[in-house]
């Protein structure tokens, strides 16, 4: 048997000094992925490889390094990389205990060079913030001020600052005069925790705004350790920015990207980038959402500025890497590329755009492999069979989609763990699998018919169809064949975190910026 290419710790380490292109990836599930991982390191868990590795890792020759904590996952991993066309894929030596007993730093958590590099921020420019105290007493006071949150709408939704207005990170520079036209009004930004917050106040601050500007000092954790009542259910959103205070604020991001060394992009040099076959080039597109849908540069990608500084690693998976950033104002796309400069990666941003050239509308689609020919079952067939003994319809659905609704009866499993979640499941003369769209379940049928005789169907149109067909629907999580390792709990996720968990999370990021000394790969750098 061929022996398996390798990658050592030290290997890696100098690929990343050097500022060499390459994927570390972590394929177990999020949870354990985010008890310990190195920093750079991607979480592209096996059991939806297939679905993530085109868009993540775009160019087919990438030096890509699979590890694993010893569960056997990275091997199958390389091989189906492989298979997907990646010609350079190796294992990490020794896995990530190979790593630790090296000497590499490990971090846990997600998102952590995000993370890291926000406190890194905050030690050097001493980001001005105020206690969940001091804000309270202004807003109790009636005082002269706005609460921006930076966050994704759900997340603001979800719990938030009483009278706080929606203003995701990347458009807080663009909003905030027609927000706070008198420059006396003082500006708070929150976020859940810290990151969020210290960006969107900092980047305030960079692009000269003349209000006053803070951070809410640890978020909503902060808010919520200080015994003060969230909000829930808000819709405040910011309004259209003027045509003068757009303007305005284009002259000041561009101002700030100059001096972060952000690079311009003409259509024609991004073309010459992308037909580079030596460099992955990622093209994002960081206006909200809705404006993507509603017109967009063919083959970009929708992520909002805010959240592509927060999670640069989880779609921007190679580091090294070149990133092009696209708005069609000039503040979002240059500010956003201001912090990616300062956190090492080789950015532009795509200049000469006019309204023709955002001509695709929709939401785009993902680059997939084509998924194996599987047989397929309608609902109506489904609900028959389900009169009748012997039928076992797994659900392959995120676990939270999966608890909040799921066709009754259905078992979920996570696709990496078949062999542990047959042993748990009933005896079988036909299994069904589903998931949100059928997709996934489509990869795992194959997974699942190489272990079992029993025929294998996949419910055409996944539970999606169900559910449009208004079928009967159920929820909790009382048939979970394996343990909701998917997804990582964050500490300032949701209303119900213990204060232990959330003041851990706290201490835990405020250890960040020493950890990164010690790793010493991180290339991050301060305006």
């Amino acid at each position: 048997m061929t022996a398996r290419p390798t990658r050592h710790f030290q290997d890696l380490q100098r690929a990343l000094l050097a500022g060499e292109e390459l994927a570390l990836i972590d394929v177990r599930e999020e949870h354990p992925f985010a008890q310990a991982h190195p920093l750079f390191a991607s979480n592209i868990a096996l059991s939806r490889l297939e679905l993530e590795a085109y868009a993540r890792i775009p160019r087919r020759d990438t030096a890509i390094t699979v590890y694993d904590d010893g569960e056997g996952l990275a091997e199958i991993a390389a091989e189906r990389l492989r298979a997907l066309g990646y010609a350079d894929v190796a294992l990490l030596e020794g896995g990530l205990a190979g790593w630790r007993e090296a000497g590499g730093e490990l971090f846990r958590d997600v998102n952590v060079p995000s993370k890291a590099f926000g406190e890194l921020v905050e030690h050097e420019r001493q980001t001005p913030s105020l206690s969940a105290e001091d804000v309270q007493a202004l807003l109790d006071e009636k005082a002269d001020v706005v609460v921006l949150d930076a966050r994704r709408f759900d997340e603001y939704q979800t719990m938030g600052i009483p009278g706080g207005i929606s203003v995701p990170g990347a458009e807080l520079v663009l909003r905030v005069a027609d927000i706070a036209p008198d420059p006396n009004t003082q500006v708070i930004v929150n976020c859940a925790g810290r990151t969020r917050s210290i960006i969107g106040t900092q980047s305030l601050l960079n692009a000269g705004i003349a209000n006053p500007v803070a951070a809410l000092r640890n978020g909503t954790i902060g808010w919520t350790l200080a015994g003060q009542a969230l909000a829930h259910g808000q819709s405040s959103v910011f309004p259209d920015a003027s045509a003068a205070h757009r303007e305005a604020a284009a002259e000041k991001a561009r101002a700030v990207a100059d001096r972060a060394g952000v690079l311009r992009v003409t259509g024609g040099e991004l073309a010459q980038w992308q037909a580079d076959v030596t460099r992955t080039t990622y093209v994002f597109d960081v206006r909200t959402p809705q404006a993507y849908s509603a017109g967009h540069l063919p083959g970009s990608r929708s992520v909002p500025g805010g959240q592509l500084v927060q999670e640069t690693d989880h779609v921007a998976s190679v580091r090294g890497a070149r990133i092009v950033l696209v708005d069609d104002d000039g503040v979002r796309a240059n500010m956003t590329a201001s912090w990616l400069a300062q956190m090492g990666w080789q950015v532009a941003v795509l200049d000469g755009l006019v309204a023709d050239d955002f001509s695709e509308v929709g939401e785009g689609r993902a680059s997939l492999p084509t998924p194996p020919a599987v047989d397929t079952i309608s609902p109506a067939q489904l609900a028959q069979w389900q009169e009748e003994p012997g039928t076992v319809l797994l659900d392959f659905t995120t676990s939270a989609n999966y608890v909040q609704r799921h066709i009754p009866g259905a078992h979920w499993a996570i696709r990496a763990q078949l062999p542990q979640a047959l042993e748990r499941l009933p005896r079988a003369e036909r299994y069904v699998l589903t998931c949100g769209s059928s997709l996934l379940a489509r990869f795992a049928s194959r997974d699942l018919q190489a272990l079992t005789q029993v025929p294998v169907y996949v419910l055409e149109g996944g539970t999606a169809r169900w559910i449009a067909e208004e079928r009967a629907l159920d929820s909790g999580e009382r048939h979970l064949a394996v343990p909701r390792t998917d997804r990582y709990r964050r500490p300032y996720e949701g209303t119900d975190n213990p204060r232990e968990a959330m003041q851990g999370y706290l201490d835990w990021e405020f250890g960040l910026v020493a950890q990164l000394e010690r790793d010493g790969t991180h290339g991050f750098r301060v305006l």
